[in-house]
């Protein structure tokens, strides 16, 4: 099997692997994003293993992948608008998961590989959130009263007392975010560092 072949092979079988972690929900909120444990770490591998440009391109088709299975399966876009359903379809699946392919962006400059994915993948993920982020703020913003109110502790009373508008919106969607990605996020990295120093997939990363 030459190069190329059994890249593509590879990442066929991460994008399908990543799909099935990705069914394993921990923790599922009300209005989209889930704590799915290391879901992203097939994509992330891609990324490390293949090249920035092969993983963008991997977390782009496992973006798309999501997205028609929000669409058929979550019904991740019922009550949006046509511009709404484009910038989710954009935010919080294509560039969202697009930019899990980041992870590698370390392994020429950092010889260590365990330090160098699990710094990649830091990156990557943060990004992912970063994305999610903007997401929430532009289209669910208007959730964010609704959201506080629903939460009586003092801590839901103290946000509604200090924010309003476009304020509140960015904390709701930073709260909201936050709670499902940051889990992931760590999940994510150990996975990724524990998985580079089994001896075939970092023989692959080292190509030795």
């Amino acid at each position: 099997m030459n190069k190329k072949t059994q890249k593509i092979a590879i990442s066929a079988i991460m994008v399908a692997l990543a799909t099935l972690l990705s069914f394993i929900t921990v923790y599922r909120l009300p209005y989209g994003g889930s704590i799915t444990p290391f879901s992203m770490v097939p994509i992330l591998l891609c990324g490390y293993l293949f090249s920035v440009k092969w993983g963008l391109l991997t977390g782009v088709v496992y973006g798309v992948l999501q997205a028609l299975l929000g669409t058929f399966v979550s019904s991740a876009f019922v009550g949006l608008n046509i511009t709404n359903v484009i910038l989710v379809c954009l935010l919080d699946y294509i560039v969202a998961f697009g930019v899990l392919g980041l992870s590698g962006v370390f392994k020429k400059g950092i010889k260590n590989t365990a330090f160098s994915i699990g710094l990649g993948a830091f990156i990557a993920t943060f990004l992912r959130f970063v994305s999610h982020f903007v997401s929430g703020y532009i289209v669910y913003g208007s959730y964010a009263e609704w959201f506080f109110t629903e939460n009586t502790s003092y801590f839901g009373n103290q946000i509604l007392e200090t924010f309003s508008g476009k304020g509140l919106a960015l904390i709701y969607s930073l709260i909201y975010n936050a709670s499902y990605m940051i889990p992931e996020i760590i999940l994510s990295i150990i996975g990724c560092v524990i998985l580079i120093n089994i001896p075939p997939i970092k023989k692959l990363a080292t190509n030795k």
